[in-house]
């Protein structure tokens, strides 16, 4: 049973769904909320390193607030994997480029070179779930796996699209040791704190 003050989940983020509680986007439009799904969090609940609407996967929310500046914004970057079904079948060539980085426009409109990455191709995904947008099965497309230690606004979105490949579906896997496994859409998991931050790689939680 988990006592400490602190709490800390772990939700498979259903496409088409914003990773907040609060409806900050424009007035009377309608959108899906974290608190739409079946679970009732606690009082102060928050996400930590959003995904947008219509990404997927992983998604930390928790009641520590120093959460965010301990695992994004702390001296020691922390690896992110993301499994991305981008338009059409990637070359080998064009696989090398996002290997060793491609341009893309950053906060105003700044040119951004990405650093190294690990870039792959999986032929078959696992424990993959259908969402109600999927594209026809039998187009041509490609499943890449990208592991980035950084976290530029719609990165990985920008990176596929600088190699003519748009991407179709986006789903975060894991942070660090922290993995989304067989967690279904829209379902819940509440991690004990110590084995939460062992997950994540960070050190000096308890500080």
């Amino acid at each position: 049973m988990i006592t400490n003050t602190n709490r800390y989940f772990i939700i498979n983020k259903p496409y088409d769904m914003v990773s907040q509680f609060v409806n900050r986007g424009s007035a009377g439009k309608h959108v899906r909320l974290l608190g739409e799904l079946d679970f009732d969090f606690p009082e102060g609940i928050h996400a930590v390193g959003r995904l947008d609407s219509h990404s997927e996967g992983l998604l930390i929310l928790t009641t520590n607030k120093r959460v965010t500046r301990l695992l994004f914004q702390g001296k020691t970057p922390h690896k992110r994997i993301y499994l991305v079904r981008v338009k059409n079948v990637v070359s080998p060539e064009s696989l090398e480029k996002l290997q060793t980085g491609v341009s893309i426009i950053v906060k105003e409109g700044a040119t951004y070179i990405t650093p190294p990455c690990e870039v792959s191709i999986i032929e078959n995904p696992q424990n993959l779930f259908p969402h109600q947008l999927e594209f026809r099965s039998y187009a041509l497309h490609t499943w890449l796996s990208i592991s980035l230690y950084e976290g530029k606004f719609h990165q990985v979105r920008k990176m596929v699209s600088a190699i003519n490949h748009p991407c179709k579906r986006l789903i975060r896997l894991s942070i660090e040791d922290l993995e989304l496994g067989t967690l279904e859409p829209g379902k819940v998991l509440e991690i004990e704190e110590e084995r939460f931050f062992r997950l994540l790689k960070i050190d000096d939680w308890a500080g």
